[in-house]
């Protein structure tokens, strides 16, 4: 397992000679390990999309393929599984939510076809009570739906209450809870700072008549939020930037009523902010410790629990998180597809590789030929993948060869 903190002086030794992404590659980032702030130099160091050579396909672990399930897509991001098996699909920059169906159960969508438009850069998706639910930049919206149609007849507003601005972080991730209830996921409108309304960074809870009460907070960029197995809400959260390479972790964490997650004042549990923990030394006292920590800068987007029957039985009720990759790292990273292991519900050992090869891991700025973003478990047991920057849908299949 890589313990990936190390001190500064090896930085560049080890990142120069630091293996390859491999699936079943293991990692660890222990919290006894963090580095002081601006150990290294905040830099800008973003991605740039190759074109992929001919024949190139991800890696994944033995006994598994992967395909292309859908392709020329504009913008994919987020996924969601009709009652049908029917895949629908939120295209942000398009402002859309596509439907893909694979008619003949090939594992490739033959049928795509837009579903619903006028969205403000939509994103959550889900469905409940013969409804779709799309969460965009500043509403959630309720989609009439009837198994098996291809477009919306018309849609009405559900929250009633701004979501605190449109700007900084676009992504409204949305998830119905055991008991119904629904949930919000906003992140932050800048990086780091005191003055965003009390609805961003956080979960919000949508009140039956539309308005918004805080569930949990200090959570920068919440991505995804979704339930576990055992009904537990869990999140993914990119951590603020600035501090340097290796810090803070970004992190997917499980999420209690009323609990506190330390932006802006503190990061990673009692980590206090080095501009803003001073001022709320009681903030810092009160921040919960995230369950699984994630190598800093990695983007972490979408989270799924697989549900599925379709994977080795020792998959069932692991969790799958799609690294987007880094942007502000002098050295590049994620890219990939991650999983963690769950055991009576809890995390256990860290994370490990899934899907790698996105990136080559030797050019800097990186150049890839994808970026995972959502995730979602099909009705077959296959688990899809939304590669934004390819513009395609994955599939990862089991074949037991």
């Amino acid at each position: 397992m890589t313990r990936l903190f190390i001190p500064l002086m090896f930085a560049v030794f080890v990142a120069a000679n630091a293996p390859a992404d491999a699936p079943g590659m293991k990692h660890e980032v222990p919290l006894q390990d963090l580095p002081k702030p601006y150990a290294t130099p905040a830099v800008d160091n973003s991605s740039q999309t190759a074109l992929r050579p001919n024949g190139w396909l991800p890696q994944i672990p033995k006994g598994f393929r992967i395909s292309m399930f859908a392709t020329g897509l504009p913008d994919p991001r987020w996924m969601t599984l009709a009652p049908n098996g029917d895949v629908f699909l939120a295209e942000p920059a398009a402002g859309k939510v596509a439907l893909l169906r694979d008619t003949n159960g090939d594992g490739k969508a033959d049928k795509i076809s837009t579903f619903a438009t006028g969205f403000d850069h939509p994103h959550g998706l889900a469905f409940r009570d013969g409804a779709l639910y799309v969460g965009d930049l500043d509403a959630v919206w309720k989609v009439p739906y009837t198994e098996g149609s291809t477009a919306a007849p018309s849609r009405t507003r559900v929250t009633t209450q701004s979501f605190g601005g449109k700007d900084g972080h676009s992504t409204r991730d949305i998830a119905f809870g055991p008991d119904g209830t629904l949930y919000v996921a906003i992140g932050s409108a800048g990086n780091v700072e005191t003055t965003d309304p009390p609805t961003r960074a956080s979960v919000q809870k949508v009140n039956a008549d539309g308005t918004l009460s805080t569930y949990a907070s200090g959570l920068r960029n919440p991505v995804t939020v979704i339930f576990s197995p055992n009904k537990q809400m869990w999140v993914t959260v990119n951590e603020r930037d600035g501090l340097g390479d290796n810090l803070p972790p970004d992190y997917a964490t499980h999420v209690e009523a009323g609990g506190f997650y330390g932006w802006p004042y503190a990061y990673i549990g009692r980590h206090p902010d080095p501009t803003f923990g001073a001022k709320r030394p009681d903030m810092v006292a009160k921040t919960k410790t995230p369950d699984v920590l994630f190598q800093p800068h990695s983007a972490p987007l979408g989270l799924v629990f697989y549900d599925g029957a379709q994977f080795p039985a020792e998959y069932k009720g692991d969790a799958f998180v799609a690294f987007h990759g880094s942007w502000n790292s002098g050295n590049p990273h994620g890219y990939k597809v991650v999983r963690i292991h769950f055991a009576g519900g809890k995390p256990v050992g860290g994370y490990e590789d899934f899907v790698t090869g996105f990136w080559d891991g030797k050019t800097s700025p990186a150049h890839v030929y994808g970026r995972p973003a959502g995730l979602l478990v099909a009705k077959d047991g296959s688990l899809l993948i939304a590669d934004d920057a390819g513009k395609n849908v994955w599939r990862v299949a089991y074949s037991g060869k």
